[in-house]
């Protein structure tokens, strides 16, 4: 995959959007005489997921809360969209992510659930219970990509947020790193599959391994081609996001 150039500092990204939040509910505050209240709310909540595109294994949403009155945060130099990260970069990226936010939480959402909700709905679901788990543990929330459509949970959706936004950033490794774990642990059960190998996405190998075994119960029934013989005129993936 060929990387992207990044247009500004993710982290000076966040600073700003809270900075012009904070103006904004000043001003909000002076026009209806409430007066402007004390010291400036600097958590930034970023919400992402792993896993949408895959045939197999579930869905896993992030949310991740950065204080940027904690800043800088020397430990996630680096820090970036989770698919332009090695896995072991990823990984590495991850525990520095867990030691430097203010709160983390995820959540998964199975294939029977993707199968009986639509991918979509589920996807937003996920999303939504993830910030959530966060309670007031943040001033907003930047959403990549999509709008959830729940004002009280104070989020904006932002597309290509994960490259954008360090919060967003922080919630795709984290996703994405929960997922792969859960992905390598399922494929003990499913080893026919090579669930370790390519995450559930739509390989090559994993399409063989459908046409010769057939779907199993980590598979997304619902999704084009999975336990027919429509996979062998799927392309590969080119990403594995």
């Amino acid at each position: 995959m060929a990387k992207r150039a990044r247009a500004s500092d993710p982290f000076r990204f966040d600073r700003a959007l809270l900075e012009h939040e904070a103006r904004d509910a000043a001003a909000a505050d002076a026009r209806h005489g409430s007066g402007m209240a004390a010291g400036v709310d600097l958590r930034l909540a970023g919400a992402d997921e792993a896993g949408r595109g895959c045939l197999a294994g579930p869905l896993v949403a992030s949310a991740v809360v950065l204080d940027y009155a904690r800043a800088p945060f020397p430990l996630l130099k680096g820090l970036t969209d989770s698919k332009l990260l090695s896995p072991e970069a990823r990984e590495a990226m991850f525990q520095a992510v867990m030691r430097s936010a203010l709160q983390v939480t995820w959540v998964s959402c199975s294939p029977c659930t993707i199968d009986g909700q639509g991918l979509h709905r589920s996807n937003l679901s996920a999303l939504g219970r993830a910030l959530e788990l966060l309670g007031d543990e943040y001033r907003m929330a930047i959403v990549d990509g999509f709008d959830l459509g729940r004002p009280e949970l104070r989020a904006r959706a932002l597309v290509g947020g994960d490259f954008k936004s360090a919060a967003v950033a922080a919630a795709s490794v984290v996703a994405k790193v929960v997922r792969d774990r859960l992905m390598r642990r399922l494929s003990l059960l499913y080893p026919v599959y090579g669930f370790a190998e390519h995450m559930g996405y739509g390989t090559r190998h994993h399409r063989e391994a459908l046409l010769a075994h057939g779907p199993c119960d980590l598979h997304r029934r619902s999704f084009q081609g999975v336990g027919s013989q429509q996979l062998e005129f799927l392309p590969d993936p080119l990403s594995s996001e």
